[in-house]
């Protein structure tokens, strides 16, 4: 064993949610979190260096020695699907909705999206800033390590980089790492044609971003009244020629083949997919691009709607679970009570819910070489979970439930 920093010990139950074969997992797979029972882990250079039974571990000179004290330890959670960095707040549209308003009646008024967009137009970089970082300590609280986060509420070109700007700050700053995403194309600005503002994607907002480094991936919300298949894979050529990789809004109030789009067109994930076809499953199943289930968001709506969970892992498509953290559809930084919802609304079990939230989740955000599942030479990046089996993290929901976390071999939480 090599010399170690730290070593965790006396852990109950230990998830390592480690594959055999090499990429997401798939059908029956997703179930298999790699129990080992009565273990250890040693870290050094931030990095997990053995993994065993507790009674052959043996703490080097001057390591810290943490006592998990039967406790269940598990990967960090990964939300591969947030919306971190806005402005203002929605509350006033929680309630219209409660008293019966449709989100058409909420964007004539003035509100949805435009809302966010007009106060993170007028917020600083500072004050985005302040607020992400806010939702970062609930998001570690909740055991979320890392994690993605889209620009998406400017809709011009000044605010969107911003945005970045303060992504990357947050990035910086840590613990947790941030993959960050430009989604420009997340709204039409009022008043702007669909086609023109998909011109100024293509040829203004994409270079820039490029130019400014402050991206790893595009997305696009594909959706009736949004943007069409035809606008959309316009908006992915400029990205692909840029060197972003892709994402996409796909299938959630419509099904406009947006599944088959993102596998067609190489993308890192399809996410919502709500209302998705066979046509969709099959083309994702035969792809690399992981479907991303974000349940919270039709719970919050109150749709009827679900997407096809069950239908998909059959079909052998990679499946992983996100927030949709945002101030109009889905406000909560929780991914344990995602799994909830995951395993409630979608019919996925709580192994199936751990997978989709830790190993598939990275591979949706392109980092599984690094993190998503405890293995020798991976990132440490663990939590410790004071809970008796990792059922509990689904079935003991609306509190939190994490003892420690665990950052690149450091004690974060």
């Amino acid at each position: 064993m090599a010399v170690m920093s730290m070593l965790i010990t006396n852990i109950g139950e230990l998830c390592t949610v480690r594959s055999p074969l090499p990429g997401p997992r798939r059908g029956g797979a997703l179930a298999d979190v790699g129990i080992v029972r009565d273990a250890a882990v040693a870290i050094a250079g931030g990095r997990i260096v053995w993994i065993g039974p507790a009674a052959e571990a043996s703490p080097a000179p001057g390591a810290t020695v943490i006592d998990a004290a039967g406790c269940t330890v598990t990967p960090g959670l990964i939300d591969p699907h947030t919306h971190l960095v806005f402005g203002g707040s929605r509350e006033a549209e929680f309630v219209q909705r409660l008293q019966g308003a449709s989100y058409a009646d909420i964007l004539a008024a003035g509100g949805g999206i435009h809302h966010s967009v007009t106060h993170t137009r007028e917020a600083s970089e500072d004050e985005l800033v302040r607020l992400g970082r806010q939702r970062l300590k609930r998001m570690l609280a909740n055991g979320t390590t890392t994690l993605e986060a889209k620009s998406g509420y400017g809709l011009e070109l000044a605010t969107e980089l911003k945005q970045l700007r303060a992504i990357a700050r947050l990035n910086a700053e840590g613990p947790q790492e941030i993959v960050a995403t430009f989604m420009g194309a997340h709204a039409v600005p009022k008043g702007v044609d669909a086609d023109a503002f998909t011109d100024q994607v293509v040829a203004e907002m994409i270079p820039a971003v490029a130019a400014a480094g402050l991206a790893t991936y595009v997305d696009v919300f594909c959706e009736k009244g949004v943007f069409s298949p035809a606008q959309t894979e316009r908006i992915f050529a400029a990205a692909q020629a840029a060197g972003f990789g892709l994402r996409l809004h796909a299938d959630e109030l419509s099904d406009l083949g947006g599944g088959a789009l993102a596998a067609r067109m190489g993308a890192a994930s399809a996410d919502h997919l709500l209302m998705t076809g066979d046509d969709s499953i099959a083309a994702l199943a035969a792809s690399d691009t992981v479907a991303v289930m974000l349940p919270g968001t039709p719970f919050f709506l109150q749709m009827a709607e679900r997407a096809p969970a069950r239908r998909m892992i059959e079909a052998s498509v990679a499946l992983a679970i996100g927030t949709d953290f945002n101030p109009g559809s889905c406000f909560s930084e929780s991914m344990p009570m995602m799994m909830t919802l995951a395993c409630l609304h979608l019919g996925l079990t709580p192994s199936e819910a751990l997978c989709a939230a830790t190993i598939n989740a990275a591979h949706a955000i392109g980092r599984a070489d690094t993190i998503g599942s405890l293995e020798v030479g991976k990132q440490a990046d663990l939590v410790i979970w004071d809970v008796p089996n990792h059922h509990h993290l689904a079935y003991h929901f609306g509190v939190q439930l994490t003892r420690s976390v665990i950052k690149r071999g450091e004690v974060v939480l």
